[in-house]
């Protein structure tokens, strides 16, 4: 799995290393894997709970994929906290978005909690999100909040743009998945 980078700016107290992956299952869903090692006492974890759509995952540990088309501007950004909980917001260009209210997106979120190590796996239904995700050749932003203990959060992406964390920004779509054929 390929291993994410902390931004400069945000240390983590409790988290040495993150890996995340991403492939295309032959149903045309994407899967998602996540693993968070360190010293997991020290991290924020949110308690288990139903599946449901949360809100503002992102400011507590929660893993996030930004998916877009690869030649496209419009994009989409799922959140999936380790309490089941996801979040889902679609984005015309650069930050002009909205929360997406649809309870049929439903990812299927399968946590594994362990001592030293988390991780966190996720199926999406791409084609719930645009018809055009599912055989398009993809650009996709992985990512990982992490809160510590304190309540400080670091951010862990494939590639960091310059300056403050934004896994928004066009430089952190960094995995790039081939088109499917049919």
């Amino acid at each position: 799995m390929p291993q994410l980078i902390r931004h400069p700016h945000a240390p983590s107290h409790s988290i040495q290393s993150v890996t995340a992956q991403a492939a295309r299952t032959a149903e045309g869903k994407l899967s998602l894997s996540y693993s968070l090692s360190g010293d997991l006492a020290r991290l924020r974890i949110p308690p288990p709970g139903p599946a449901r759509i949360g809100w503002k995952l992102w400011r507590h540990t929660c893993c996030e994929v930004f998916i877009r088309a690869r030649s496209g501007t419009s994009y989409h950004e799922l959140n999936f906290s380790p309490s089941g909980e996801w979040t889902a917001y679609a984005f015309a260009r650069y930050r002009e978005g909205a929360p997406l209210d649809d309870e049929t997106l439903d990812p299927q979120i399968a946590v594994e909690p362990g001592r030293d190590r988390l991780g966190l796996s996720a199926l999406v239904d791409v084609g719930r999100l645009s018809a055009e995700y599912v055989h398009a050749p993809l650009a996709l932003a992985l990512a990982v909040i992490a809160e510590d203990e304190n309540g400080a959060l670091s951010y862990w992406a494939l590639r960091h743009a310059p300056g403050q964390p934004d896994f928004h920004h066009a430089e952190s779509f960094a995995l790039e998945l081939n088109e499917v054929r049919a």
